[in-house]
């Protein structure tokens, strides 16, 4: 191989690594910036809603719905739409101690609830 091809792959190989680099941060930021405004919750057994006979509201700190449940839970988000509730079609499944995006792209403001599939016990936290 020549010095040049060799040279020019090196060079070529430096770029890519440092622009990936120099990408990550800014995403890395926005989601430690979001998971900063965390709430914890704690549901309780015998119901499959969170919050009970309430609803949470999005704000301007996450452009999702995140959720980070101790456990591995089925969720899904239900939101408020003409005094109503219109669940997702399907359920998100978390896994303990991991931070889930279950609802993308959501305004600012917005009034939710989480439905589990299961009515057991659950502790965690959730960021919007």
């Amino acid at each position: 191989m020549n010095i040049r091809r060799i040279t020019a792959t090196a060079a070529a190989t430096t770029a890519l690594v440092t622009s990936s680099m120099m990408l990550a941060p800014a995403s890395q930021a926005a989601a430690t910036s979001c998971y900063s405004y965390a709430n914890s919750y704690s549901k309780p057994a015998g119901t499959n809603w969170l919050p009970a006979g309430a609803l949470f509201k999005t704000s301007s700190a996450c452009s999702d719905i995140n959720i980070k449940s101790n456990t591995n839970r089925y969720v899904k988000v239900c939101f408020e739409v003409n005094a109503a509730l219109q669940c997702q079609s399907n359920y998100t499944l978390t896994t303990g101690g991991q931070w889930t995006t279950i609802a993308t792209n959501v305004k600012d403001g917005a009034l939710f609830a989480f439905e589990f599939r299961s009515d057991a016990l659950s502790n965690g936290s959730w960021a919007a």
